[in-house]
């Protein structure tokens, strides 16, 4: 097992006015601290989705685990091969290596903290799927760009059957 020791000397305060937001509904991602400002302990991102959209598809994190806290509404999310409804005030934390997604449950909204440690600087993948969302870039170059945000696609049968 390795320690991560983040370095930063300074506390980060992020002001809701001040945080970045990506999109729009049916799915927005505010941009919280990324890993430069933590010193490598995380990133993390707070993702509001409206109505059962979709938030990411299947994918695992070779380097990283991923938190997933409901704050409001309920959110399907994949772990593993188990697809779980998480509702408010419910936490999922997914290991590293682990295949992963999330969604708003069907006909439902889900605002949801994520964050991600040890931290891998992961802003300017959220601003890549925007410029897809907005096709200024093919959805084909994401593939391009796994190993830089540590983002490997997958599929998964069991998350498929359930959004369907």
């Amino acid at each position: 097992m390795s320690l991560i020791t983040p370095s930063f000397d300074d506390p980060v305060i992020v002001r809701s006015a001040a945080a970045e937001t990506i999109g729009a509904a049916p799915t927005t991602i505010r941009l919280l601290a990324d890993a430069s400002s933590t010193g490598g302990a995380l990133s993390t991102q707070r993702v509001t989705l409206l109505d059962g959209a979709n938030g990411a598809a299947p994918h695992r994190h070779t380097r990283s685990a991923e938190l997933f806290y409901l704050l409001d509404g309920a959110a399907q999310l994949l772990s593993g091969d188990r697809v779980v409804t998480a509702e408010r005030g419910d936490l999922v934390i997914v290991p590293p290596g682990l295949d992963h997604a999330f969604a708003a449950a069907p006909g439902e909204n889900a605002d949801i903290l994520i964050v991600i440690t040890p931290g891998i600087e992961r802003f300017e993948y959220f601003r890549h799927l925007e410029r897809i969302a907005y096709g200024k870039v093919p959805p084909e170059s994401l593939l391009d760009v796994q190993e830089l945000y540590d983002t490997h696609f997958t599929r998964s049968e069991p998350w498929t059957t359930a959004r369907t």
